[in-house]
């Protein structure tokens, strides 16, 4: 089945699925979407299935699909008490790329150096097998810088469904948030509050998506370590962020915290994996 997917020409293939998907997400009686959001999803989508096939497509579907469910859940609660999403949790474009824009800045490097740009066309990740196919010295230069963007997408998404998760669990089901600055008792819903329940919700949300790039291949089972630590240090960074920094700047709203959350787990996962490469060899 996937091979005949992968034979048909990928932006038709994109363009179809994703608008059959738009069209259903908007007869659908619950809307996971705005209008507007559901447009840039779209194109969110169709980039990474042109860049990053359905292996990277699963990914941010799953990201999508669980978060969407963790926001709801305990909504009415949460609403009672104003601690609630916007919209009753239905994504805008600032959320779709608060939450995507460093998992797509990945795709788009990943589909860069498969374009041939930088080395030969030859070179190019097998996703079928699993493996880099790696013809010369040039082509193990981007091999290697593919392998980190493809970690950092997973990374990504596994911290910004951790962050998620923890914080809609933590707001329905936490029965102690504390600062994380001080650890003194704060409201549930406070800016930079954690719970133990969130906590360890989030850390199950982030295994679980870091093993889902890994069952489509993007990244070995190394590699689903360093997602999991990288989304358990981002979640509790932005933590602080929001803690210390969010109420003092107006432009640090909460869809730019997400996109520096998403990027600090990237960045860490890639440093992570770059150490331990550097300390084995």
């Amino acid at each position: 089945m996937s091979s005949l997917i992968d034979s048909v020409n990928p932006w038709l293939v994109a363009v179809v699925l994703n608008t059959i998907l738009l069209g259903l997400a908007w007869i659908a009686p619950k809307k996971l979407l705005t209008p507007a959001g559901s447009f840039h999803a779209w194109f969110l989508a169709i980039l990474i299935w042109v860049t990053l096939g359905w292996q990277g497509y699963t990914v941010v579907m799953f990201y999508f699909l669980v978060g969407s469910g963790v926001t709801r859940i305990g909504m009415a609660q949460k609403e009672a008490e104003g601690i609630a999403e916007k919209r009753s949790g239905a994504r805008g474009p600032e959320n779709v790329w608060g939450s995507a824009l460093t998992g797509a800045l990945c795709a788009l490097g990943v589909g860069i150096i498969n374009s041939g740009f930088f080395v030969s066309s030859s070179q190019y990740f097998d996703f079928a097998q699993y493996k880099f196919l790696v013809p010369n010295t040039s082509a193990a230069l981007s091999t290697s810088l593919q392998s980190l963007l493809l970690l950092g997408y997973v990374a990504s998404f596994s911290t910004k469904l951790a962050d998620t998760t923890a914080s809609e669990v933590g707001k329905a089901y936490g029965k102690s948030t504390f600062l994380i600055t001080t650890l003194k008792p704060v409201p549930r819903g406070t800016e930079g509050a954690v719970s133990l329940e969130g906590t360890l919700a989030g850390i199950v949300a982030s295994v679980a998506i870091a093993f889902v790039g890994w069952g489509v291949g993007l990244i070995d089972l190394l590699g689903v370590a360093w997602c999991v630590l990288a989304a358990f240090i981002a979640t509790n960074l932005e933590s602080v962020i929001g803690a210390t920094l969010q109420s003092k700047y107006t432009w640090l709203t909460n869809e730019v915290v997400n996109i520096f959350n998403t990027l600090i787990g990237a960045i860490a996962a890639v440093l992570l994996s770059w150490t331990w490469i550097n300390i084995i060899k």
